[in-house]
C-alpha cells in the first residue's frame, strides 16, 4: 500500500451522498491517472459506494475514511476497502483493523499521538487537521525526533492545489489527502470532466515536487 501511495502522492478524500455517483467518480479519477481514493464513512451511501467501486474497479487502491467505531472498520473491510483511516487515534479501532487484516492509518496531531501510534505498530499516519495543527512547520518538528523510526505522514485538512508542494517536499510526507479535485459540488453536479482535469493537474504538481 505504501509503495502505491508513494508513487502517486495524492489521496483524494471523497464524500459521496449517492451510491450512483461511485462508478462515474472512479472513472473520472482513473481517466486523470489516479488509482487511489478514500471514501469517508460520513454518509449513509459510503458502504455501498465502496462495494460498487471494489467490484467494478479492482485496480483502485480503495480506502475507507472517518472510521470511528469497530463496526465501521468491519463494514469497510467487508465492502472491499483495503485500507482504513481515522481522524484520531483509537487503540480499539486499530486493534480491530489488525485483527481482520485491514491496513490502518490513525490520525495524529501531537508527539504523544505519534508515540502511541508507533507503539501500536502504525507507521503510516494521518496528520489531521494539517493546516490548523501547524502545517509544514509542525511536520518538520515531528520529523526531528521521529523521522528515524520510519514514520510517514499523510497530512489532511486544509490541503489545496496552492500548498500541496510545501507538504510534498518534506521527506517525512508520504502523500497528501485533499478534496479539491473531488469537491462535493462537482460530484453532485456530475462534472466528471472537471474532476479528471483537476486530478491531472494535481498529479502533475505532485510529480514536480
Amino acid at each position: 500500500m505504501l509503495d502505491r501511495i508513494l508513487s502517486k502522492r495524492i489521496v483524494p478524500v471523497v464524500v459521496l451522498d449517492r451510491a450512483d455517483d461511485a462508478e462515474p467518480l472512479a472513472v473520472a479519477l482513473l481517466a486523470g491517472g489516479l488509482d487511489i481514493m478514500e471514501i469517508t464513512f460520513r454518509t449513509a451511501a459510503a458502504e455501498e459506494c465502496i462495494k460498487r467501486i471494489a467490484a467494478r474497479f479492482p485496480e483502485v487502491l480503495l480506502g475507507a475514511g472517518t472510521l470511528l467505531e469497530d463496526e465501521q472498520v468491519q463494514r469497510a473491510k467487508d465492502a472491499g476497502a483495503v485500507f482504513g483511516l481515522a481522524p484520531g487515534l483509537n487503540p480499539r479501532t486499530i486493534a480491530k483493523a489488525n485483527a481482520i487484516g485491514l491496513q490502518f492509518s490513525p490520525g495524529v496531531m501531537t508527539p504523544s499521538d505519534v508515540e502511541q501510534a508507533l507503539s501500536l505498530g502504525c507507521k503510516l499516519l494521518k496528520f489531521f487537521p494539517a493546516e490548523t495543527a501547524g502545517g509544514t512547520g509542525m511536520l518538520k518538528a515531528l520529523a526531528g525526533p521521529y523521522g528515524h523510526t520510519g514514520v510517514k505522514f499523510i497530512p489532511t485538512g486544509g490541503i489545496t492545489s496552492g500548498n500541496l508542494a510545501n507538504y510534498l517536499k518534506l521527506p517525512v510526507v508520504a502523500a497528501i489527502g485533499g478534496s479539491w479535485m473531488v469537491d462535493k459540488q462537482l460530484v453532485n453536479e456530475g462534472k466528471w470532466d472537471e474532476i479528471t482535469r483537476l486530478t491531472r493537474e494535481a498529479l502533475a504538481a505532485a510529480a514536480a515536487c
